[in-house]
């Protein structure tokens, strides 16, 4: 079973046996209905990516293209624009249009307005075992203009020697809030798709990636569909993500140098097909 697989199915039935309902939600429905949510607090997952760990799942069909597309949109591109993501492909975002065709000074815009990642480069490479690698999007400057605040809003880098004398480059990724059931797996393939662009840019290994939740919730309309994941067989395969050869510099990766292996996608779509979700907003 894939370790995605296996923290899926343990975090989903914990939100179902231990899990509250909140209290005047602030998201809603397309409808208008408010967007109530089932939630734990704390909680984590952890791979060890070099030794062929995944995040991926098999429950459900997962879309790693669009998802890794929408990190470059934040961290390589560095933008809010919602024009730039419709050239990749993606329309998922409209919905928190600010109304000037952007997502408001979010993401990306706060990647760039702080320099982040050049920072984060910067310091990795000149100073590998510093203790101050955190590249946060929780600015309080930014959130004087509209705009949905960032679920996933730090990173925390770490260098450390293995016993094989390489470097490797561990990560924590933090997350205020995470609509686990539509959206963890992507969150995770996203990040570990950013730690291997740095990873590669500072000529580390890609070593262990950790996924903190402060609050992990499902919506009230996506009940019965936990319970659909939660009867599923899981598919036997690796799903590894990767990068090809030959790149280094962080800005010069597009989709096309990420490879898959071992993903069967077509049997996933048969025997464990693609569910629909109400999204809350």
């Amino acid at each position: 079973m894939l370790k995605g697989d296996f923290y899926h199915k343990q975090i989903l039935q914990r939100i179902l046996d231990e899990g509250c309902w909140d209290e005047n939600p602030r998201p809603h429905y397309s409808d208008g209905v408010p967007a109530h949510t089932l939630f734990v607090n704390h909680g984590y997952t952890q791979y060890d990516i070099n030794a062929g760990e995944s995040p991926f799942e098999s429950l459900r069909p997962i879309a790693w293209k669009s998802s890794v597309k929408e990190i470059l949109w934040i961290y390589s591109m560095q933008s809010n624009k919602l024009s730039d993501l419709h050239d990749l492909g993606i329309r998922y975002w409209d919905d928190w249009d600010v109304g000037d065709g952007t997502i408001g000074q979010r993401y990306g815009a706060t990647v760039r307005r702080y320099d982040l990642v050049n920072k984060l480069l910067k310091d990795l490479t000149e100073n590998p075992f510093g203790r101050r690698h955190i590249m946060s999007m929780w600015q309080e400057k930014d959130f004087e203009d509209p705009g949905l605040n960032p679920c996933c809003y730090e990173t925390v880098w770490n260098v450390r020697r293995g016993k094989d004398g390489e470097l490797y480059l561990d990560m924590r990724l933090g997350q205020r809030s995470s609509d686990f059931e539509t959206s963890d797996a992507i969150n995770e393939i996203q990040y570990v798709a950013l730690m291997l662009m740095v990873a590669r840019h500072c000529g580390y290994k890609p070593g262990v990636f950790t996924h903190w939740f402060d609050n992990i919730q499902i919506y009230d309309r996506h009940i019965d569909q936990v319970k659909e994941i939660l009867s599923r067989e899981p598919i036997e395969c690796k799903a590894i993500l990767t990068l090809k050869e030959g790149k280094t510099n962080f800005y010069d990766f597009t989709i096309d140098d990420f490879e898959l292996v071992d993903y069967p996608l077509a049997e996933i779509k048969e025997k464990n097909p693609q569910l629909k979700f109400d999204l809350g907003i």
